[in-house]
């Protein structure tokens, strides 16, 4: 008897591996970046709070546990997901976050000396800033040329595209030109110190004038085009974010520059600390109204919670920095409640922010596949051409 080979039985398909970071993309660094600004800020108030120094030392280490975490989460996304971020680097509304990455690792280096050490020792603290001040300056110069670079060749957008989460990949030297004279002190005198501070000096300039480029850009679409897309409006406050941090980055040009650079570089560093950040942090004031006047129609015509709320932090946290900045440099009390009344702000920002988040991650609904942004409502008096034309 001949017994016939029955087929050998099919092997199932294995259910695809980390599945709940295939949506996890580069804007999740905010999370760490509004984090880590928190326990920065507050750190260099002018107040004498009892617990405040011991809490912003637990909130940096939160920000360094998110940082752990997501830098896991986002290496298991390039490992099993790479079609999906591939099209995150070809997609015009996505790629610019990838200077959300650098930014992280910046803030959260940054956050180890001026908070962090208490915890984690002076030593660990300055070697901890070393690594992560290197790479996200690394990450964020690579990240300033090559997103504006896919915009150009790559990706294909309309005018009535432009948005401030194009500031993101550019803004990110920015940080490492205020992060980075913190580091002056324990370089070899000499030329290493003067070399890193005017390294960061370069990047201040780099930041700024590519920012320079993109506010007009920015602000246009707004003029002719009408408020952003209720999900979007949000990112209105992104443009604090290249100001404040500015102001910052001088005024840490100044503290550092006495007997780095010759005297009249020194001085010439402390009068750009005030003459560059007072109108610029006025500047950065008339925005805040001008960004919070467009959130509070957003949030009239329905705007829900979205992970672009975490633009609500980083970027106010960078105003306090430079606030404190100022009240140091021209020893007016008003910058010092300026700084105050702001990290008020960012703490109710982050806190409203890191609830609704977190809540999202207990439902899953924040690592689900992506839904279309709902357009911008309709404004219900008609706009008036400057021709006259309704």
């Amino acid at each position: 008897m001949v017994i016939a080979a029955q087929p050998l039985p099919r092997a199932t398909a294995r259910p695809p591996r980390a599945t709940s970071v295939r949506h996890l993309g580069p804007n999740w660094y905010a999370t760490v970046m509004g984090t880590a600004v928190v326990a920065t800020a507050g750190s260099a108030l002018p107040l004498g709070v009892p617990g405040l120094r011991t809490a912003c030392a637990a909130v940096w280490a939160l920000s360094l546990g998110l940082l752990l975490t997501l830098l896991a989460g986002r290496a298991l996304h390039w490992r099993h997901h790479r079609d999906q971020a591939r099209a995150h680097l070809l997609d015009p509304a996505t790629a610019p976050f990838y200077g959300c990455l650098a930014m992280a690792l910046l803030a959260v280096g940054g956050g180890a000396v001026t908070a962090g050490r208490d915890w984690v020792g002076p030593a660990g603290a300055l070697l901890l800033d070393a690594v992560l001040f290197t790479a996200g300056t690394v990450v964020g110069l690579a990240a300033a040329v090559t997103v504006p670079y896919l915009m150009a060749v790559r990706h294909r957008v309309a005018p009535d595209q432009a948005t401030p989460v194009w500031l993101l990949p550019v803004v990110a030297p920015m940080v490492s030109a205020a992060l980075g004279p913190l580091l002056v002190p324990y370089l070899p005198a000499g030329q290493p110190r003067q070399t890193l501070l005017f390294a960061c000096l370069a990047m201040f300039g780099l930041s700024l004038l590519a920012t320079l480029l993109m506010l007009p850009v920015i602000f246009g679409r707004l003029i002719t085009g009408g408020p952003l897309p209720l999900a979007l409006t949000p990112t209105l406050f992104l443009v604090l974010g290249p100001l404040g941090q500015s102001t910052t980055a001088v005024g840490k040009f100044a503290d550092a520059a006495p007997g780095v650079v010759p005297a009249p570089y020194g001085e010439g560093f402390g009068v750009l600390a005030v003459l560059y950040g007072v109108p610029v942090m006025g500047f950065a004031l008339l925005w805040l109204v001008f960004a919070t006047a467009h959130v509070v129609r957003a949030r009239r015509h329905g705007m829900g919670f979205a992970m672009t709320w975490w633009a609500f932090t980083f970027p106010v946290g960078t105003c306090v920095t430079g606030a404190e900045a100022l009240a140091r440099h021209t020893g007016l009390v008003v910058y010092g409640w300026l700084a105050v009344g702001l990290y008020v702000l960012l703490l109710a920002a982050w806190g409203t922010t890191a609830l609704h988040t977190t809540r999202g991650l207990v439902t899953g609904a924040l690592l689900a596949a992506p839904r279309p942004a709902p357009a911008a409502p309709r404004s219900t008096t008609a706009r008036t051409r400057s021709d006259g034309v309704r």
